[in-house]
């Protein structure tokens, strides 16, 4: 990520992010921006959407870390991620995946509960990425 910073910006005014997370994001000296769609839990070779939200989320961020390698980026790229869950039971096992996925990197996050395109899915985690 030569020559592209992504800083955090947490005014002292607002609480402190609780979580992996930060409230706004400056980019700069980025020269090159991915939108990812929205990744959902694909049917794997056997026409079957995992069931359990654990390998549905793995699964979906498997998706967005391939969209991001083909561009030649990565999960330090990430500038914005926003994440649908279908219920809010499972926004603890997302935080601790998230987490997981993301590591010491805290981009701008926003979670929201809604109902997903087909029943199935769980989850759809859309986000932005940038790069020099």
């Amino acid at each position: 990520m030569t020559g592209v910073e992504i800083q955090p910006i947490n005014p002292g005014g607002l609480p402190a992010p609780t979580g992996n997370y930060t409230h706004g994001t400056l980019v700069s000296g980025a020269g090159r921006t991915v939108f990812v769609s929205g990744q959902v839990p694909w049917p794997d070779e056997a026409g079957r959407v995992p069931a359990d939200f654990e390998t549905q989320c793995r699964l979906v961020w498997h998706n967005v870390l391939t969209v991001l390698a083909e561009a030649g980026m990565g999960v330090r790229n990430l500038a914005k991620v926003t994440t649908y869950l279908s219920d809010r039971r499972y926004r603890e096992a997302n935080s601790r995946i998230r987490a997981e996925i993301l590591g010491d990197h805290a981009p701008a996050l926003t979670v929201i509960i809604a109902d997903i395109y087909a029943e199935e899915w769980l989850l759809e985690i859309e986000a932005i990425a940038v790069a020099a």
